[in-house]
């Protein structure tokens, strides 16, 4: 697939008419939308023998509720254990407590919950429909649906009858309060409650360092060592640019960078500059010199003559291998192994996400970010919020809202709502390049006018994904154990996208799968390796340290802060000045 780049010629007015929608639609393409329900609606006119397997499906589905209906209203009053005629998917919690047992809000909750299969059944297995309008057509109409759920009502609401009814009616004043204060906090610009709690710099991303480099990209942050000897070879992370990096470095019991160091590990950090309009013209290519290339040179200066472990995390991990597959192109011998958190490299099976990403999407994100020169923070978290509707919106509007309850912000929760913008050019290659056409994976992507592979990458590999991860699935993830000729280890983490890696070693209920590819063993798919591969308890962290260890040299004496301090004299201590950029 080809797509045009950003700097094709498109009518201004047409962009401004896509921006100005775009804040009114939270930069999902009422097109794309369109297009979606009219392949599917008019592939199902065309299917009288779906239609009437629908109509069948329906009177099923109306005679065996009937059927449950009377079955319980003629148990009134004696033990009943079969409550259900239709179970609540696993992972859909709405109906678990046992005030949805009662009568009448099992009623509710059957038919609701048959009215959300019938739906399926009509989207799915249209002969026809292309996959993705499918797979976006069944999305769309899940969220409406979940909209008139039972459970977000007061009336029908059995949990929010019984606490109105304890409470005397507190529980709603206190909702209409936190709707009041959520709505005037949005307006500012100021977070959600108890962000004010939260500071980087104090309880936040504390670990002692110092930048030591500094372009108009990123900040460079070495950090001081906390032991008398360091392992010789040092680390460099390569943070995700579309959240602050500091998630490495959280408060002081879950703080990555902490652990290592306290390790003896040498720790080096990107902090990425949050971009404004005038980094419009900013590209990939840009981040991979001006961000991981130049951080990599300086961090030679200071630990001469040492390979570097490097860390990327999320895009910082995509962005980190096309940088490792360049120098490998080159044989640069300056990386001494790869470490990939939740990262991409094959987008071909990309997760959720890609119902945001087509042809149409594309063009209507990138008239937006045409107008504004970046991708507003506001308008990523509105697709990220979508695909976690039932946890992250009507969970919040029941919780917060109709219960008067608040969940007490946490650090990774304040971390996650500290998101930073993405420049229109690279955002636009990023999408374009990697996401749609799939270029690294296919050998079209070029660094410094030179094709790059994933074939070339030597270094040893060590991948983590995450079982509930939305963003990068980790069975996207795991493809590159297909693709690099190098070992490759694999980890598989419990846990999602963030709370997966952020998974420190005493945090409870955590578990992990871990399994080695050398260059010569053969490919195992996802599902059969998910099956052999026994699991271990406790974090994964201290596994992934015996990794580095085994794979670096004796000890030394710490390297000096900065080297030789050229630069350097002028810069802050970390954390730096670019991760206060609002």
């Amino acid at each position: 697939m080809e797509h045009s780049s950003p700097t094709t010629s498109v009518n201004p007015i047409d962009r401004l008419i896509h921006a100005a929608e775009g804040k009114i639609t939270a930069g999902i393409s009422p097109t794309s939308m369109q297009l979606a329900y009219m392949d599917w609606a008019i592939h199902l006119a065309n299917s009288p023998g779906k239609q009437g397997e629908l109509v069948k499906k329906a009177l099923k589905k109306n005679a065996r509720f009937w059927n449950y209906a009377v079955k319980r209203l003629t148990a009134l009053g004696k033990a009943d254990d079969d409550c259900f005629c239709i179970e609540p998917l696993p992972q859909d919690k709405r109906f678990s407590s046992d005030g949805w047992k009662t009568l009448p809000f099992s009623f509710y909750a059957q038919s609701f919950l048959l009215t959300q299969q019938w739906w399926y059944n009509a989207i799915n297995g249209v002969h026809g429909v292309s996959k993705h309008h499918e797979d976006v057509v069944s999305f769309t109409t899940r969220q409406l649906l979940d909209i008139i759920s039972p459970s977000n009502f007061l009336m029908t609401n059995p949990d929010l009858l019984l606490a109105t009814q304890k409470e005397g009616g507190m529980n709603l004043v206190r909702g209409v309060q936190n709707f009041l204060e959520d709505w005037e906090r949005n307006q500012a610009g100021d977070g959600p409650v108890g962000m004010d709690d939260f500071a980087v710099g104090e309880n936040l991303a504390r670990t002692k360092g110092k930048v030591i480099f500094s372009n108009q990209l990123i900040e460079l942050i070495q950090y001081n060592p906390t032991t008398e000897e360091v392992y010789a070879e040092p680390l460099l992370f390569v943070p995700a640019w579309i959240m602050k990096y500091y998630i490495m470095d959280l408060s002081e019991q879950n703080s990555m960078v902490k652990f290592l160091v306290d390790k003896g590990h040498t720790v080096f950090m990107i902090s990425w500059k949050n971009p404004v309009e005038e980094d419009r013209h900013l590209g990939l290519e840009d981040y991979i010199n001006l961000g991981v290339l130049a951080a990599l040179e300086r961090v030679s200066s200071v630990v001469p003559e040492k390979s570097i472990h490097t860390v990327g995390y999320c895009l910082g991990g995509t962005l980190l291998t096309l940088a490792a597959a360049a120098l490998a192109r080159e044989d640069n011998e300056s990386i001494a192994s790869i470490t990939l958190f939740a990262a991409q490299t094959d987008f071909s099976e990309a997760g959720e996400l890609m119902l945001f990403t087509d042809h149409s999407q594309v063009a209507y994100l990138e008239d937006m970010m045409w107008e504004q020169g970046y991708l507003d923070t506001k308008q990523m978290a509105g697709a990220f919020q979508l695909l976690r509707s039932n946890d992250l919106i009507w969970s919040k509007v029941v919780h917060d809202y109709l219960m008067g309850k608040r969940v007490p912000l946490n650090d990774l929760m304040a971390w996650n709502s500290d998101a930073t913008r993405m420049p229109y050019r690279m955002h636009a290659e990023y999408l374009e390049k990697l996401f749609m056409n799939n270029d690294f994976v296919a050998h079209r992507y070029k660094v410094g006018g030179k094709t790059v592979s994933l074939g070339d990458i030597h270094y040893p590999l060590f991948v983590v994904g995450a079982e509930k991860d939305h963003v990068a699935p980790w069975k996207s993830v795991y493809k590159i154990k297909n693709l690099a000729h190098a070992d490759v280890t694999f980890l598989l983490a419990s846990g999602g996208h963030n709370a997966g890696i952020i998974s420190e070693p005493g945090h409870p209920r955590r578990h992990y799968r871990v399994s080695l590819k050398g260059k010569g063993d053969k490919y195992i798919p996802p599902e059969e390796w998910l099956e052999r591969a026994p699991v271990k308890e406790g974090s994964w962290w201290l596994e992934w340290e015996r990794w580095l260890a085994e794979r670096s040299s004796d000890s030394v004496k710490p390297p000096r802060m900065g080297g030789n301090g050229i630069g350097a004299k002028d810069l802050p201590d970390a954390p730096g000045r670019y991760v206060l950029q609002n």
